[in-house]
């Protein structure tokens, strides 16, 4: 993305290394692009693995000729501080800190992480930098002055209608432009609902166990505690959310978090009778509902009773989690009370931003950016499920072929489970147990990770999976 003008990337902050090429005159412009990104590496905001972007995005985001940032990636390349393959883009090199003097580090090298395998990451070196600064110079040749004002607290109209039509299509999601809330991210929505039912006398809701740990923390902000219920191979166990007692029970039914469970139509069909019965809520979580790779996705529950589930998603796996865009789509009879709430929490989201994600949308970017994820997500999820298979015979990948994480079964031999994290952190891979998530430690000798790979390539996936079949217990 850039700032019309100033031609400003806002990637990651290691970018800012780089702007001050756009102010050296012509002649030393490629000298200077070789020494900041040369310092990005040594200083670490760039870290090994990180994927550069393509020499036309980069030239156009510093305004100087691509010929000159070919030219400088071609020399940090033979110098070891990048690497590229034919077709495979041009990445920071494993080596780079190494060859960089990274030995003046501080830090422990045994404790450095050289992978991390921690879910929740999307790659952000594929958010569409070109596109969405086309879209923004759009936008800004277009968008009347007044539109720069205070905005609908509800969203733009023109983003509201084309998100409407977008999880029509794309997730069977039952979705009026009136009723659309435009939040930033779903952080925002799921406290957005905390907030209206604790209005209405709710002070505990349901969540999933194991499920994410943000849910707890962001109903706790609005005055609302949250009761733990066990999942089964089909979802929620629907008992134990009798027997709680709640009235609201948040869920991830296409792709269970963690555990990568997609509820089953019995299942979906159970938890809305529950609803029903109770005049209950659910709401569901969609985060990473387009990512399914053996099949088509799942339709959201939403769209089986939209008076009984909240809806909510965002961009934060598609495109990138800074954007800090997402959407609510809540039963009529809560609607004006979420809006009168979003109004007194912010007075809306940036109607600039909201604009270009509408012309992204609606202009066919957005699926585009879907179908280049997808391809590469699936390919990586096959990486590591072939890794696994080769370097832990006998492992067992659970949950369904979709999202940015896989649940991953051990061999008994390499457990226990904490002593394995620690040899693992030991050897600078970064891993979460499946514990983590919840209140149920299985105890059965077997260690289960929830692996994220959508933000590592596929050789990192690799040889980290290598690198986690190493750290075999001590002989005893």
């Amino acid at each position: 993305m850039t700032v019309s003008g100033t031609n400003v990337p806002s990637v990651s902050a290691a970018w800012e290394l780089l702007l001050p090429v756009a102010s050296v005159p012509a002649r030393g412009r490629g000298r200077a692009l070789q020494s900041a990104l040369r310092e990005a590496v040594r200083s670490g905001r760039l870290a090994p693995g990180t994927r550069l972007p393509s020499s036309r995005e980069l030239a156009a985001d510093l305004g100087v000729s691509r010929g000159l940032v070919t030219e400088a990636y071609e020399q940090l390349t033979a110098e070891s501080y990048l690497r590229s393959g034919r077709g495979a883009g041009t990445w920071v090199s494993g080596s780079a800190r190494a060859a960089a003097g990274g030995a003046r580090d501080l830090a422990p090298r045994a404790r450095e992480v050289s992978v991390d395998f921690r879910p929740g990451t999307p790659d952000l070196s594929l958010f569409p930098r070109s596109a969405w600064a086309a879209a923004h110079r759009s936008v800004l040749a277009r968008l009347p002055h007044g539109a720069l004002g205070y905005p609908d607290p509800r969203g733009l109209p023109e983003l509201r209608e084309a998100l409407a039509a977008l999880l029509t299509r794309r997730r069977g999601v039952v979705a009026d432009p009136e009723r659309l809330l435009v939040c930033s991210g779903v952080a925002q929505a799921t406290t957005l609902l905390g907030f209206v039912l604790h209005g209405r006398g709710v002070r505990t809701v349901g969540v999933e166990d194991p499920g994410s740990p943000e849910h707890t923390a962001l109903f706790a902000s609005a005055g609302v505690a949250t009761a733990p219920v066990p999942l089964d191979g089909e979802g929620l166990a629907m008992e134990p959310l009798a027997r709680s007692g709640v009235r609201a029970v948040v869920t991830t039914p296409a792709h269970q978090f963690p555990t990568g469970v997609a509820y089953s139509a019995a299942r979906r069909g159970r938890l809305l009778e529950w609803a029903r019965e109770t005049d209950g809520l659910v709401i569901e979580d969609d985060y990473d509902g387009d990512f399914r790779y053996d099949r088509a996705p799942v339709g959201a529950l939403q769209g089986l009773d939209p008076e009984h589930v909240a809806y909510t998603g965002s961009v934060s796996k598609s495109l990138a989690p800074g954007l800090r865009l997402g959407w609510l789509i809540a039963p009529a009879s809560m609607t004006d009370e979420l809006v009168d709430r979003k109004r007194t929490m912010d007075l809306g989201n940036p109607a600039l931003d909201q604009a270009v994600l509408a012309g992204f949308v609606t202009g066919g970017g957005y699926d585009r950016q879907l179908r280049r994820c997808q391809r590469a997500y699936r390919e990586r999820r096959d990486v590591l499920t072939r890794a696994l298979a080769a370097h832990f015979p006998g492992a067992e990948v659970s949950g369904v072929a979709a999202g940015l994480h896989a649940i991953a079964r051990l061999p008994e031999r390499w457990g226990p489970e904490e002593e394995f994290a620690e040899r693992a952190a030991r050897a600078g891979i970064a891993v979460r147990l499946l514990r983590s998530y919840g209140t149920d430690r299985y105890g059965d000798g077997h260690v289960r990770l929830v692996l994220g790979y959508a933000h590592l390539t596929p050789g990192e996936i690799d040889r980290g999976v290598r690198a986690l079949a190493e750290c075999r217990p001590d002989p005893r």
